[in-house]
């Protein structure tokens, strides 16, 4: 049953000419001013989160992208930043992209925000897609086996940063620490300092292939899926509970997943897929090409597979295959009740930003989100400033 409530903002500026028809998106460039606005907005989303009782805000970890769509490098620092605007709201990282990071940073980084926080951060990492990113930083990524080897490696060694009070660890990639002198004796172990008040992490990672669900179940990762096909969803759903069973851990269908679709809350589905359907377009323009398209045909078979679709997807199939939800509260809630029925486990659902949608309209969506959506799932809204559904409620902090 969904308990709680999330957001995923990948760190979009309030993109100009958006859809299919608009600026290509290799072709948009913007000044640095434009592109730290996605700071700010992230401070206002947030504050509209808590002012409607959402649970968590999810960012995600991006580089060198002049054309506007994810402007936010670092997400612990954010998260740690987010915290002292708000009280109560969590801030997912979705995701710490590990081939980007040495482990080490990255546990001494977030165990500092879980302290100061008092467990508002949540932990997520990924393997990264962006060659320009990845490759830059000096990880693996066009080499697609040691991606995954040097992921599952770092992974090990971050697991240890949290769970050791003190360790030496060996791999292909990581020596830490080296056999060196110290003070008079030769360095075998060390201690991070600090580690996380909040012990195990928890630990949240995005699901690309078969192989990354055994290896999610295997460390105890959780999965979160998101725009995904119901077909595709199922499949992922169904293979994460198999893989946990088969290491001994029984769990309900959904249990420890969050999974996140789109929205448009109108006073029809014709008005709403009308007013999102530039904004869903202008996401597949920018990420298209690197694979995310996750629907499947009606023989299960994932688009760009042999013999499925290859092409840019239209909303018309999102809302077909549940990936998009469009239309009054009442058509939204049965969309999210259909989906939650086949699922007892699951408990937390996200609502993805489309990434051509501006901010001022996202934050009216979430307030009339809040207050006529999440409460027939049990949720009570905190008082959003909503009068009618035509009303546009500014957020300048």
């Amino acid at each position: 049953m969904i308990k709680r409530f999330h957001v995923l903002y990948v760190g979009q500026i309030a993109l100009d000419n958006v859809g299919l028809a608009g600026t290509p998106a290799n072709a948009r460039r913007y000044p640095s001013e434009r592109l730290a606005e996605a700071l700010w907005t992230a401070r206002d989303i947030a504050r509209v989160m808590e002012e409607c009782g959402f649970y968590a805000l999810w960012t995600a970890e991006h580089h060198f992208q002049r054309e506007g769509y994810e402007c936010l490098p670092n997400l612990v620092q954010l998260g740690l930043w987010l915290a002292t605007q708000t009280k109560r709201l969590k801030f997912g990282c979705a995701f710490n992209v590990l081939p980007m990071w040495h482990p080490i940073r990255l546990a001494e980084d977030y165990a500092m925000a879980d302290i100061v926080t008092d467990g508002r951060i949540i932990m997520g990492v990924g393997r990264g897609y962006h060659t320009r990113e990845v490759e830059t930083f000096g990880g693996p990524l066009i080499d697609a086996e040691r991606n995954r080897a040097w992921f599952e490696e770092a992974l090990q060694l971050l697991l240890d940063c949290f769970n050791k009070e003190s360790f030496h660890f060996e791999g292909k990639f990581f020596d830490c620490p080296p056999p060196v002198a110290y003070r008079g004796y030769t360095l075998s172990e060390i201690t991070v300092v600090p580690r996380p008040k909040h012990r195990p992490v928890e630990i949240f990672m995005p699901v690309a292939s078969g192989r990354t669900i055994e290896m999610m179940a295997k460390y105890g990762l959780k999965p979160m899926v998101t725009l995904n096909g119901e077909k595709i969803l199922d499949d992922v759903m169904h293979a994460y509970q198999a893989a946990c069973r088969k290491l001994g851990r029984e769990k309900a269908l959904g249990e420890d997943m969050v999974w996140g679709a789109g929205l448009c809350l109108a006073e029809s589905r014709e008005k709403a897929m009308r007013m999102i359907e530039p904004a869903h377009d202008e996401r597949y323009k920018w990420f298209a090409p690197f694979g995310f398209v996750r629907y499947a045909d009606e023989d299960g078979r994932p688009w760009g597979t042999p013999g499925a679709p290859a092409r840019v997807p239209s909303l018309a199939d999102g809302v077909a295959q549940k990936a998009w939800f469009c239309g009054p509260p009442e058509e939204v809630i049965a969309g999210i009740r259909s989906i939650e029925a086949k699922y007892p486990g699951l408990e937390d659902f996200m609502i993805h930003w489309a990434e051509g949608m501006g901010p001022e309209e996202f934050s009216h969506q979430l307030r009339w989100f809040a207050k006529d959506v999440m409460p027939a799932f049990g949720a009570i809204c905190s008082r959003p400033r909503l009068g009618i559904p035509n009303e546009r409620t500014k957020t300048n902090g």
